[in-house]
């Protein structure tokens, strides 16, 4: 594998390239999402993930109703079988299992009681909360697909951003993602070599293109146009691509959000090395959700797909330049005076001085040496505590 330097017009690389995944943030969303989904949720292209989505869009019907005209049926004959008599429609609607969480939830019945119940017992419980829901209106989500479902039930004024909605925003910029634009399925980091390759054929084992019946994941990368923000201690260059991912829930499972990054390397189990310059925005669907997300959130992600580097570049290179400690005791109290403990201290100075080669000076050694030593923390909230200082430090230098 050989990199070919990125010019001033953004000329490709045609083979892989060289990284240092000692830096930055280690971030593991997309890998959870990664480990989690079955081969029924993964999808090879764009264009068959917005297919899927946009059909089961097309076969859903939204409408609000008075939660007390809700009937629930249950079988005589069928313990497990529950059903739901709407207004306005003659045949039972199924509830899946997340729609009628959300139901016992609206009506304040515990909805893992109720699970365990024969259906008539159930029925009767969730009728009578019903019955007595002072929310009185609900917004549903029916879906007819041979038979009707019940795919959400929420309040009224639940703002729906539907999950092809964002997967089409998504295509403005990426085309499929698998390549007939800059933004793609990453590649992979070869761990024998350091290199990341970013041409790889797009299975369902690499992709990173994501659908449920709830919610919809998606994280594409530029890695066929590394970036060079300055030099490694070993003369070679420091080179990150860009990526983003996204998410979003029509039946109310999560908020809709977008993060977006410069990364060094993905690997095989889509873990992200590198991290550096994670920005995240996201909505909840309350009542004017879809008009913020055609606002905020679809021009935030169109903006940043067509923007320069050269802010993040200017942040990298003023931290590189800043020095903020020219003795032990200078940089003694640099980090005890933003919070760490001694031991903290020490622990940090010592990474830097063995990963660099030389003892932090610049606020940038600062911030890879506590960013090197969160990826050490074993418990999330203390990671996320010294990334967050160590995030503080570098927009300081902006």
């Amino acid at each position: 594998m050989t990199m070919i330097e990125q010019n001033d017009e953004g000329r490709p690389v045609t083979g892989g390239f060289r990284v240092d995944v000692g830096r930055g943030e280690r971030v593991g969303r997309v890998s959870s999402e990664w480990f989690s989904r079955p081969r029924d949720e993964r999808y090879l292209s764009l264009t068959a993930l917005h297919e899927a989505v946009s059909a089961r869009a097309r076969r859903a019907t939204a409408r609000t109703v008075e939660s007390r005209l809700v009937r629930v049926e249950a079988s005589r004959d069928d313990a497990e079988r529950l059903a739901l008599l709407l207004p306005g429609r003659a045949d039972p609607v199924a509830p899946t299992h997340w729609s009628f969480g959300q139901l016992c939830g609206l009506v304040g019945a515990p909805a893992g009681y109720l699970r365990q119940l024969p259906a008539p017992l159930a029925g009767i419980n969730l009728q009578h909360g019903l019955l007595s829901h002072r929310g009185e209106l609900v917004k549903t989500l029916e879906a007819d697909d041979g038979r009707v479902e019940l795919r959400a039930v929420t309040g009224p004024d639940y703002g729906r951003i539907w999950d092809h909605e964002l997967v089409s925003a998504v295509q403005r910029i990426a085309g499929n993602g698998t390549g007939d634009t800059r933004w793609k399925v990453p590649g992979v980091l070869d761990w024998s070599t350091m290199t990341h390759n970013p041409f790889i054929d797009v299975t369902a084992e690499t992709t990173t293109l994501y659908a449920s019946d709830r919610d919809v994941f998606l994280f594409l990368v530029d890695d066929t146009h590394p970036i060079e923000a300055g030099r490694l201690p070993n003369g070679e260059p420091d080179l990150y691509f860009r990526g983003f991912y996204a998410w979003n829930s029509e039946v109310g499972s999560k908020t809709l959000g977008i993060a977006s990054f410069y990364l060094r390397a993905v690997c095989q189990n889509r873990q992200l090395w590198g991290v550096e310059g994670f920005e995240e925005i996201s909505i909840r669907h309350s009542k004017f959700a879809a008009q913020r997300f055609a606002q905020e959130a679809a021009p935030a992600l169109a903006s940043f797909a067509g923007s320069s580097p050269a802010p993040f570049l200017a942040g990298i290179r003023a931290a590189r330049e800043r020095v903020v400690a020219r003795s032990d005791e200078d940089r003694q109290d640099f980090l005890r005076r933003r919070g760490f403990s001694r031991a903290e201290t020490g622990q940090i100075i010592e990474t830097v001085l063995r990963e660099e080669g030389h003892p932090p000076e610049s606020l940038f050694d600062f911030v890879q040496g506590i960013t090197a030593h969160a990826r050490a923390k074993p418990h999330q909230d203390a990671r996320l505590e010294l990334e967050g200082k160590a995030k503080r430090l570098l927009d300081r230098a902006a």
